[in-house]
């Protein structure tokens, strides 16, 4: 059976975008095997359970298939099974709708009158 190192592994699938920043977080205890703390060192294999903790959201995905060499995103999505409860996803959505301004398209950009009703309630989100 072939396996490979868990920091390498998670950078070829595209879960991080750097090899540095997946050893990082396994080092940082943000990345589980099986349940268990991992090194970046461990050799993992196909059927394996991987958690992974980024920012509020916590991943869990299944090997189903090993690679050595980063590919592009839709081979990279067909190395793992994503079983990340909904729940986690929500929490990303919510998130990213949190940290943006909606303005619908065509409106053209803010007037001064706009742009000063919109830091006011910035302004009172942060209070």
């Amino acid at each position: 059976m072939e396996s490979i190192r868990i920091d390498k592994w998670l950078w070829a699938v595209r879960l991080f975008k750097t090899r540095s920043q997946a050893s990082e977080a396994c080092k940082g205890g943000k990345v589980k095997i099986n349940n268990q703390n991992t090194k970046p060192s461990k050799e993992i294999k196909e059927g394996d359970v991987i958690d992974v903790q980024q920012g509020i959201v916590h991943k869990k995905v299944e090997v189903v298939k090993i690679i050595k060499n980063r590919v592009g995103a839709p081979l990279a999505v067909e190395c793992y099974k994503d079983k990340t409860p909904k729940s986690e996803t929500d929490k990303l959505q919510v998130l990213k709708r949190m940290n943006s301004e909606f303005r619908p398209k065509g409106f053209g950009r803010p007037t001064k009158k706009n742009r000063r009703e919109i830091e006011r309630l910035k302004n009172v989100e942060d209070d």
